[in-house]
């Protein structure tokens, strides 16, 4: 099976053409992302024909479980198809069949190479039965008290196609422990399908930081959806505008969202190697 590791702010790939594959995609995505005996990624992700859309994409996490979308995995994948050819771009565009819905994305680069992905990413989702959250709001859940062994979190939660939990802060997110409070809030019992689970300074109305720990796959250097429901949920506060940016331990994206309609998140996508898989 040939396969191209990829990366989006430092969130990595393996990313492969399934149009006429198939396989254990669950048992596929535990061993190839294994970091010692795999490839090493934060998911699997496959390019798959549809008659909805230019691609259909599925991901899977490195414990096997498919995540309902990802947004560096969208923009890893859309540099992917284009590039090889897989989808030729109509305006500079092509559209992915995802389980969120239907997304756009817009690429741009030079000579053939795309370099650069903006990505629509739908509307939020605020309706805790949405996401989904066991809240007594109707929505949005903006000040949602979750209790862990390691303290209280005050979270505002979104779903972006899949749910996430986000913590505002005046601690620095680097000095968070999240390898030990971060699978215990993924696993909280208010979260019926787990969560993500974000922790976010904010620097200005038009920056953020945070950092992330996946549902399904645990600390990792960025995460598309985590930093648009963190830009969200930061709007829905008031602590932002209408774009942001915001710092990952694996670079900087930025974030659009005027409050009612899509978001959309724009930053970079790169080739790592391209190898066979001979399991």
């Amino acid at each position: 099976m040939q396969f191209v590791k990829m990366h989006g702010t430092g969130n990595d790939f393996v990313v492969v053409d399934a149009r006429e594959q198939s396989a254990d995609w669950e048992a596929l995505a535990r061993a190839v992302c294994d970091r010692h005996f795999g490839v090493g990624a934060d998911g699997l992700v496959l390019a798959l024909p549809t008659a909805n859309a230019d691609l259909r994409m599925r991901m899977f996490n490195p414990d096997g479980s498919e995540a309902e979308m990802c947004g560096n995995g969208i923009r890893c994948l859309a540099k992917f198809a284009v590039e090889r050819g897989i989808v030729q771009p109509r305006d500079r565009a092509l559209t992915v069949e995802t389980l969120a819905g239907l997304l756009r994305c817009e690429v741009s680069g030079v000579n053939g190479t795309v370099q650069r992905v903006r990505a629509s990413m739908g509307r939020p989702r605020l309706d805790p039965a949405d996401i989904p959250v066991l809240a007594e709001s109707s929505g949005p859940v903006l000040h949602l008290p979750i209790q862990i062994d390691g303290g209280e979190f005050d979270v505002t939660c979104v779903s972006m196609g899949n749910p996430h939990a986000v913590h505002f802060t005046d601690q620095p997110v680097g000095e968070i422990e999240l390898e030990l409070v971060g699978p215990r809030v993924e696993h909280h019992p208010a979260f019926p399908r787990r969560v993500n689970f974000e922790v976010a300074n904010v620097l200005g109305r038009d920056r953020l930081r945070m950092r992330v720990w996946e549902r399904g796959a645990g600390i990792t250097l960025a995460c598309g959806t985590g930093a648009c429901a963190t830009a969200v949920a930061a709007r829905l506060r008031g602590l932002v505008g209408d774009a942001v940016e915001i710092e990952l331990p694996g670079g900087v994206v930025r974030i659009e969202w005027d409050g009612q309609g899509e978001v959309y998140l724009s930053g970079p996508a790169e080739d790592v190697f391209e190898g066979r898989w001979l399991a």
